[in-house]
């Protein structure tokens, strides 16, 4: 692409480069110049103007972002992402629904290291996302860019580099602990809000002593896809009362310990087909906290695993709430 001052010329069928104010109104940067176009330039006493003209083997900015979000998302539905129309040289993708999204990570660097002009923005890999939420967007910088480059960077994407994982677990059991009295319904609150986000349904509340027996009778008996587990007294060892419950009840524990700030003491493991969670204290706040990424990815019918939870350290330093009992810095 040949790109700077032109005289008017020589620069019919060219894009221009920077808006132009005219009598009359303005003609934006981007427009391909007519021959209309430049009469009035003249009538306004201009000679020349900075444009960028397409050479052999270009492919204009919103062809190149349109071919390359096909190549990320050749089956757009199977991903549960709409991809969206082209304009200066972007392409949005959205999600058809809530869920969370996976990404190829090492696709998109990939593509991201072909050409400095052809680039791919995605949110962070899991992330929760919302109907309509934009999840990545295409942008072709330049106004044009080399048929070899865009090539290669639609080989890069080819095979699906973005997915939406929409919501599988239809209802939830939410089992409090209480130690000296009625923990109140703060923990319930936030977790029913949380579980909303995906139509999920909390089923009725069930509050037991916090000891191992009564825990793990309420786990045998606890309806749901999901059981969530919210002690009284925060769970502080592999095997203190919450996972000596699950594994009481014929279950299975996982793993224990995230690091991620808030959400350290959580733990998670299976009973039967079905995921448990063992929630720390901080999800009794509303504020996102290290039990959100694991219980949204269990939510989508995603595996968790101990490797999965040790990789959260790098962005795990999460904003504190406000009603947090002992914050890191006095």
């Amino acid at each position: 692409m040949k790109f700077g001052p032109v005289a008017l010329a020589e620069a019919e069928g060219a894009i221009l480069a920077h808006s132009v104010a005219l009598t009359g109104g303005k003609l934006k940067k981007g427009h391909m110049l007519t021959a209309a176009d430049l009469g009035r330039m003249r009538e306004a006493g201009l000679s020349e103007v900075i444009v960028a003209r397409l050479e052999p083997g270009d492919v204009a900015e919103d062809t190149a972002a349109g071919r390359l979000a096909e190549a990320l998302l050749p089956d757009p539905a199977a991903a549960q992402l709409r991809i969206g129309p082209a304009t200066t040289g972007r392409v949005n993708l959205h999600a058809l629904g809530p869920g969370v999204l996976e990404v190829d990570a090492a696709r998109i660097d990939a593509v991201n290291a072909v050409h400095p002009m052809i680039t791919v923005a995605t949110l962070r890999p899991w992330q929760r996302c919302a109907p309509r939420a934009m999840v990545a967007t295409v942008k072709i910088i330049s106004y044009a860019v080399p048929e070899a480059a865009l090539a290669a960077a639609c080989a890069a994407a080819r095979g699906g580099a973005l997915r939406l994982h929409g919501p599988v677990a239809k209802s939830a059991t939410l089992i409090e602990t209480e130690v000296g009295g009625d923990p109140g319904d703060k923990g319930r609150r936030a977790t029913r809000a949380r579980l909303e986000r995906f139509g999920t349904a909390l089923g009725p509340r069930v509050l037991v002593p916090h000891r191992t027996d009564p825990l793990a009778q309420a786990l045998r008996d606890a309806p749901g896809d999901i059981l969530l587990i919210l002690t009284g007294s925060a769970t502080s060892d592999l095997h203190d009362v919450a996972p000596e419950a699950l594994r009481a009840a014929g279950g299975e524990v996982s793993h224990f310990g995230m690091p991620v700030d808030p959400g350290n003491l959580l733990f998670f493991g299976r009973l039967g087909a079905r995921p448990v969670v063992g929630l720390p204290g901080c999800a009794r706040s509303p504020a996102i906290n290290g039990a959100d990424w694991v219980l949204e990815r269990l939510i989508c019918g995603q595996t968790v695993t101990p490797g999965d939870i040790a990789a959260m350290g790098v962005g795990g330093l999460l904003k504190e709430p406000p009603s947090r009992p002992r914050p890191r810095e006095a």
